[in-house]
């Protein structure tokens, strides 16, 4: 598995140029620059609505109509289970964005191979290659029957 660091001021690529990239490329400084701005993009969007949710659920008011005030509980309830999942997601950001630093990012955790460009397009954070992912989720599935 070949792993290259990052260099500092590497261009950032859009994706059209990105995957106009020869295989020879993969993972080279310029996509590492183009994840890691991605994967910053989105910890940021995810921080923010953090912050919103807290300053929406500290201001809420307390409503005296019962049917008002269930309708703003479950609003916030939802609201709160997605925070949860994107909480999640922050972790996995971390995990990728650690995977820059050290050269490993892109590459499949249990085989080694390229995971490829498409597939981090669609899922920055992904650790596994698509079929090393489904073999999971087929070993998964069979352990829980």
């Amino acid at each position: 598995m070949a792993q290259r660091n990052p260099l500092p001021n590497s261009p950032v690529l859009d994706e059209t140029s990105l995957l106009a990239m020869s295989e020879a490329d993969y993972m080279n400084a310029a996509q590492l620059a183009f994840f890691r701005a991605r994967l910053l993009a989105m910890r940021a969007e995810l921080e923010r609505n953090a912050r919103t949710t807290e300053e929406h659920l500290h201001g809420a008011i307390a409503l005296p109509d019962p049917n008002d005030r269930a309708t703003v509980e479950e609003e916030q309830a939802l609201e709160l289970r997605v925070r949860d999942r994107e909480r999640k997601l922050l972790k996995k950001i971390g995990e990728a964005l650690a995977r820059i630093e050290d050269g490993s990012y892109g590459f499949c955790e249990e085989t080694g191979e390229p995971i490829g460009l498409p597939r981090l397009l669609a899922r920055p954070t992904a650790s596994l290659s698509i079929e090393a992912q489904e073999l999971r989720e087929r070993l998964q599935s069979v352990q829980a029957l």
